[in-house]
């Protein structure tokens, strides 16, 4: 029954995290009485995301370090510059809107892009070994990346930023790894069925909840917000083509070229509205949070256009 009722949610999951993002926009004062309970929730996301993985699987995948490397140059210096000088090209007078969007490509990797490599046959110990690292990186990377770009814009708590990142994110994923091993794997082959369903609501939980954030910004849209939106989506949809791209240049399989397509493209925005939300201006939470109506959607359109193409 958790079984069906998770494949029922990935199947249509390009269509759950905009409707919830939706939800929260629609019923703001209902959605925010479970901002308190966020960064808690998304502890058990990442997880529950991470229950598939273990120590060797990252140490195996440092024999070749190529194309992890390359992703995370991508993830964190490559599409962060680029997201910041579109914003300073086009909205340079905003400087909330520059932080919001350098602060969309700046998070880790999506855990949920393991599902769409799952999907279509990539290289799964490479996408799991990039979520881990990543998302153990992520909380000194991510303010690292944001005082380098928008530090003299906008006052940066970091201290802050870090030790949510490492609540919701290090640590979580730390601790799951631990458990395979002390475990002897017996926790990654009967746990990641069980929780897969109840991960897919909390993820459904942290959007809607977040999402009471950024409904005045909705509610009150004009045309600088219309192209913040516009700006986000052709960033989003570059950084899956950049991901195939290099993997193109440095003469990768299919298997590694779908790992990079989904672990450059797919960005942990969940992640990113709660920074955002616990150490920025509401303003900045717009940028981020506008993602979720593209990213699921871009998913599915690269898997049936791109993918296809490697056969």
């Amino acid at each position: 029954m958790l079984e069906r009722g998770n494949k029922f949610i990935e199947k249509w999951m390009a269509f759950v995290t905009p409707l919830c993002m939706l939800v929260g926009i629609s019923f703001p004062d209902v959605a925010a009485q479970g901002l308190p309970y966020v960064t808690m929730v998304f502890a058990f996301i990442t997880f529950t995301g991470a229950l598939k993985s273990e120590f060797k699987d990252v140490l195996r995948v440092f024999h070749d370090p190529k194309p992890l490397l390359c992703m995370l140059v991508m993830i964190h210096v490559v599409i962060p510059a680029v997201a910041c000088g579109a914003g300073h090209l086009f909205f340079g007078s905003d400087p909330y809107a520059i932080t919001g969007m350098v602060l969309e490509f700046s998070v880790p990797t999506a855990v949920v892009g393991l599902m769409w490599v799952t999907i279509y046959n990539g290289n799964n110990p490479l996408s799991l070994s990039l979520v881990v690292v990543d998302t153990i990186l992520s909380p000194f990377l991510i303010p690292v990346t944001l005082r380098v770009l928008v530090g003299s814009q906008v006052e940066i708590d970091a201290t802050m930023m870090m030790r949510q990142l490492i609540f919701m994110v290090a640590l979580p994923a730390i601790a799951a790894m631990v458990l395979n091993q002390v475990t002897h794997g017996a926790v990654k082959n009967t746990w990641p069925k069980k929780l897969a369903l109840f991960s897919k609501f909390a993820l459904m939980f942290v959007v809607t909840s977040n999402s009471s954030k950024v409904a005045p910004y909705v509610w009150h849209m004009n045309l600088e917000r219309v192209a913040i939106g516009a700006a986000i989506l052709v960033l989003a949809t570059g950084s899956y083509a950049l991901g195939w791209g290099v993997a193109r240049v440095l003469h990768q399989d299919k298997e590694t070229t779908i790992s990079m397509i989904y672990g450059t493209g797919m960005r942990n925005i969940s992640a990113g509205a709660v920074i955002a939300g616990a150490c920025f201006p509401g303003a900045v939470m717009y940028p981020v949070m506008i993602g979720t109506l593209f990213q699921q959607v871009l998913a599915a359109f690269y898997g049936k256009v791109l993918v296809s193409k490697l056969e």
